[in-house]
């Protein structure tokens, strides 16, 4: 931090390799879901009470802790005298899409949002599949949003893809319009509209269940959204009560109204690309690991050298490091 200042901290946060390796450098598991969670516990641990020197504020956690974010991010902003609305607004928003507008099978269990003063921000939160007991990492960096709800994400990472249902790709951008619109538009309209379609089965490519367009179960999904009446998809999210089922009932229905058909495209870009301990996609050479980390950890504190001149044997270092 005091080499690159702190947007670069949360640049290099929101860079799934380099968060991995930091990990590492911590000395924490490299392929696993805790990974994440001491990685983000240690540095909110770090900077604790070093905010002000730092520049950097850590909110969030896991499991009860990552839902005393907003609350943690309104006492850091009124300390530092800004608003702390528009901060809140990401965390918040983040974790609907993450929950509720991706719907991938990996369900939120922590959340983590860094921030500068000056209101620059990242976010780092991962779900669990229960079904594959694997984990999925979500990266979100401020300067990177142009929309909450078109291609948010710096980076999502896990070992595996798959079909999602995927209602912030790019190519779902008219589903969102459509299910907005049917959001404000009184129930019995779309009702209505759905009882003059031929039918209402689904074709074998889409993971969303028949149950999700029963019309009893969409009157109660359009009643509240229409008296909200959400001006555009976001809002759509920010609705109370809106979540995965309400969002795959109105995607389904706005395909089979409007013929919008929403995006299966799976939003993870990375998977990890150096092994893990699990073998995949080969194993961790342990010994080397442990050696690389120990050879750089004593060569820094038995150097007697000024921190400046530390810091540039660590950059000389990185220059003969192998790369894969």
């Amino acid at each position: 931090m005091g080499e690159y200042g702190s947007l670069e901290v949360l640049k290099r946060l929101s860079d799934p390799y380099w968060f991995q390796a930091f990990g590492c450098v911590l000395g924490f598991d490299w392929h696993s879901s805790g990974l994440t969670t001491t990685v983000c516990g240690a540095l909110k641990e770090g900077v604790r009470g070093l905010e002000r020197d730092l520049g950097l504020h850590v909110a969030g956690g896991k499991g009860a802790t990552s839902r005393k974010t907003p609350a943690e991010i309104t006492r850091a902003c009124e300390k530092l005298g800004r608003e702390a609305q528009p901060l809140v607004h990401a965390s918040r928003i983040s974790v609907k899409v993450d929950s509720a507008a991706v719907q991938d099978g990996y369900q939120l269990y922590h959340h983590s949002f860094v921030f500068t003063p000056r209101g620059e921000w990242c976010i780092v939160q991962q779900g669990m599949n229960e079904e594959n007991a694997m984990a999925r990492r979500y990266h979100w960096l401020s300067e990177c949003v142009e929309s909450y709800v078109n291609e948010p994400h710096a980076a999502v990472c896990c070992d595996a893809r798959q079909p999602a249902l995927n209602l912030v790709a790019a190519e779902s951008a008219s589903v969102r319009t459509r299910s907005a619109e049917l959001a404000r538009e009184r129930p019995e309209t779309t009702l209505e509209a759905l009882g003059y379609l031929p039918t209402l089965e689904l074709p074998r490519r889409h993971d969303v269940r028949r149950i999700d367009i029963d019309p009893r179960y969409l009157q109660k999904v359009l009643l509240p959204t229409y008296e909200e009446a959400p001006a555009d998809f976001e809002t759509l999210l920010t609705v109370p009560g809106v979540g995965a089922k309400t969002l795959r009932a109105l995607a389904l229905t706005s395909e089979l109204i409007y013929g919008d058909r929403a995006s299966t495209r799976d939003p993870a870009r990375f998977s990890f690309a150096h092994g893990g301990k699990d073998g995949t996609p080969f194993p961790v050479d342990r010994d080397a690991y442990d050696r690389t980390i120990d050879t750089l950890r004593e060569s820094v504190a038995q150097a007697k050298l000024g921190h400046a001149e530390k810091m540039q044997a660590i950059k000389r270092l990185a220059e003969f490091s192998p790369s894969r």
